[in-house]
């Protein structure tokens, strides 16, 4: 589907030139390839995910909670209730192994990684990095008791795997926001917003936009009023957004080399991605057999 291009001087051109480290592009992919990728995400079978699990259980005075939207990784899934990748403590079992990117993609990626390795040196571009783990968002509206609330929104965080983050847009536009860390409970200070367009790429890197800010999606417009697939139940999805980082690859895993708590944790997941994923399929039985007793 076709989404109405920005007209005028936007902000991309003014983040660019204002921005070192930033870098935007609003017509990067080609119309051939965003169309092949539509078609790729619209075959995705997605996961609502719990934040908390048995053996990750919520903190005191908090409960149990769904994430905000429906969720897919590539290259390597970290589940919400295996606590993410956080380093440099929160390393181990946290990455499960996963697909590995479609053709249309890895296209991509290459591309971006080397634009990223012309951008970046020294201590901003780790010696081993690749794109090797993509978290593909759907954002748009669920419906609860009866009403569409919109949850297309990220709050303040930081992407803590090394090395330079790129993300791929599709649908409506989102505005993110990357705002001052200064003092816990102060980042309300935006040090630089953009618009992110239908088939646009954002690349950030650096300790300025990696350490010394955090950043969020604020907003998603509904300009246009259509959904993009694949249908999901009780979910409008407006917006979908592709996010590549970097893991250390010892530090990816498959399934069956989790602790066995983490398995148990995950397992419900992996039973239902195996429902639509060959990968996943094979990865389920290839765990170990618990002997009884």
């Amino acid at each position: 589907m076709a989404f109405p291009p920005n007209r005028g001087r936007s902000l991309a051109h003014k983040a660019r030139q204002r921005s070192p480290g930033h870098h935007y592009n609003a017509s990067f992919m080609s119309a051939a390839d965003r169309a092949e990728a539509l078609s790729w995400l619209a075959a995705l079978h997605p996961l609502w995910e719990e934040r908390y699990s048995k053996h990750f259980p919520p903190p005191p005075g908090q409960s149990q909670r769904r994430l905000l939207r429906p969720v897919y990784w590539l290259g390597n899934w970290q589940f919400a209730c295996l606590d993410y990748y956080h380093p440099p403590k929160g390393v181990l079992n946290r990455c499960v192994q996963a697909e590995p990117f479609p053709a249309v993609l890895q296209r991509q990626v290459t591309k971006i990684e080397e634009l990223a390795r012309r951008m970046y040196r020294g201590p901003d571009m780790p010696a081993r990095w690749h794109l090797n783990t993509c978290l593909v968002n759907f954002y748009g509206s669920r419906l609860e008791d009866g009403r569409w609330v919109d949850t297309a929104r990220v709050g303040e965080h930081k992407d803590f795997e090394p090395g330079p983050v790129a993300s791929l847009s599709f649908g409506e536009r989102a505005l993110i926001q990357f705002v001052t860390s200064s003092r816990p409970g102060e980042r309300d200070a935006v040090v630089l917003e953009q618009w992110l367009d239908d088939g646009s790429l954002q690349l950030f890197g650096g300790a300025r936009w990696k350490e010394q800010t955090f950043h969020r999606v604020q907003r998603v417009d509904t300009r246009t009023g259509k959904t993009l697939a694949p249908e999901l139940p009780d979910f409008r999805t407006r917006r979908i957004n592709l996010t590549f980082r970097y893991v250390p690859d010892e530090h990816v895993i498959p399934f069956a080399a989790l602790s066995p708590e983490a398995r148990e944790d995950v397992r419900p997941y992996m039973a239902q991605l195996a429902k639509g994923s060959a990968f996943f399929r094979d990865a389920v039985a290839r765990e170990p057999t618990v002997s009884p007793g």
